[in-house]
């Protein structure tokens, strides 16, 4: 399609990687401006915006907040049926009797997400010196902005689909994630995941607790996050627990957490790469299960390259491990599903920590995802178990 002459939408107001001069670019996602940046309002057509976005040109957006929504809407269902139509051409050239593999399959999947997320990042809108949206219908986004983003006293431009999940992790920590377990509400910080599967809580609520607790009542909870499971171990009675992370969001959300819940004074929030310093009859953890690349902060909880927090628990548990403690590791089987990892693998990693399986319990996912079948993942997901091995020192 030829280019259209230039208009008043196609003013540069940008170069590589800078905001308009005299805006800073406000990410809390760690992503940088935009190389190429053009002034737009809502008499843009959404085909022009579509155009404009695969080409790499990001929109700053001057007219009104809803109608930012819609385009936004709108070039969404435009990426998604690029993405179909890819697809479509892809499996015509490719012989119906060979099936991808699911690593193929999640490898294609996460690519395509990833080119969506780019894309839909190009709409960008400004925020004056205080957070505020200086736009027509723009909500008030200061607390959010200050959550995710820490104060803001200089006037930027931000993308709209970031501010959008600021203003969500808004509300999920207003209104906070019910866990039965506790009789009680979790209150996520943005850039924490949010305790949603209540499968593995459950299993930290029921597998047995080890013996060595009767002389020495102490745990650890390693990536805490939320500190859900932290409140958990305290709620089974376990005097002291430990509870670590290495990212200050997740340190804060834990404190205020337990804070409410009334268990400051039986567990201590520790800024730490995995294991504080002591040892402990009971050592719990719950790390990224999926071997692959996070594309934000919030899939950090999720996706772990290489699988790095899983193999620094694995070899340094037993060096934390009181005598006759337990290692609680949670772990769900989806990344065996998907190709990423295989049972042998995992099983040779705990041997080769000097480490022994003292028992598993198993539980089978309820969220929803297990049952769409239009996901992707849906043959994966279905079969995924989540399990808690216990671990023990050879």
């Amino acid at each position: 399609m030829p280019r259209p002459p230039a208009s008043k939408h196609e003013i540069a107001t940008g170069s590589a990687h800078d905001a308009p001069p005299g805006h800073a670019w406000h990410s809390a996602s760690g992503s940088t401006a935009p190389r190429q940046i053009i002034r737009t309002d809502d008499t843009m057509p959404a085909d022009t915006a579509f155009r404009l976005v695969c080409e790499g040109t990001a929109l700053l957006w001057q007219g009104d907040f809803q109608n930012a929504r819609q385009l936004l809407l709108a070039l969404a269902r435009r990426v998604d049926r690029l993405a179909e139509n890819r697809d479509s051409r892809a499996s015509r050239t490719t012989s119906p009797s060979v099936a991808p593999s699911p690593t193929a399959v999640f490898q294609q999947l996460r690519q395509a997400q990833a080119r969506r997320a780019r894309l839909l990042g190009m709409v960008l809108i400004p925020l004056d010196a205080e957070g505020r949206i200086p736009l027509r219908r723009a909500p008030d986004v200061r607390q959010a902005c200050n959550e995710a983003c820490g104060p803001i006293d200089v006037p930027g431009i931000a993308s709209l689909r970031e501010v959008l999940g600021w203003i969500g992790a808004h509300e999920w920590r207003k209104k906070g994630v019910a866990v039965p377990t506790l009789n009680a509400r979790i209150h996520p910080h943005y850039g924490v995941f949010a305790p949603v599967r209540g499968e593995y809580v459950d299993l930290v609520a029921q597998t047995p607790l080890p013996p060595a607790l009767a002389s020495d009542s102490l745990a650890f909870d390693i990536g805490t996050g939320t500190g859900m499971l932290a409140a958990v171990l305290a709620q089974r009675g376990i005097g002291r627990i430990v509870a670590t992370d290495q990212n200050p969001r997740a340190l804060a959300c834990a404190g205020e957490n337990l804070a409410r819940l009334g268990w400051t004074r039986q567990v201590t929030v520790l800024q730490a790469d995995l294991f504080p310093a002591e040892r402990a009859p009971l050592i719990v953890c719950n790390p990224p299960w999926i071997p692959a690349q996070p594309s934000s902060p919030l899939e950090e909880a999720v996706y772990d390259p290489d699988s790095r927090m899983l193999r620094g628990f694995l070899a340094g548990l037993a060096g934390h491990l009181t005598a006759g403690g337990e290692g609680w590791l949670i772990l769900s089987d989806l990344a065996e599903h998907l190709g990423l990892r295989s049972r042998e693998e995992l099983l040779a990693r705990i041997a080769d920590a000097g480490l022994k399986v003292a028992g598993r319990l198993d539980a089978k996912p309820t969220h929803r995802r297990t049952t769409d079948t239009s996901d992707p993942l849906h043959a994966a997901r279905a079969a995924e178990v989540t399990s808690l091995w216990r671990l023990t020192a050879r």
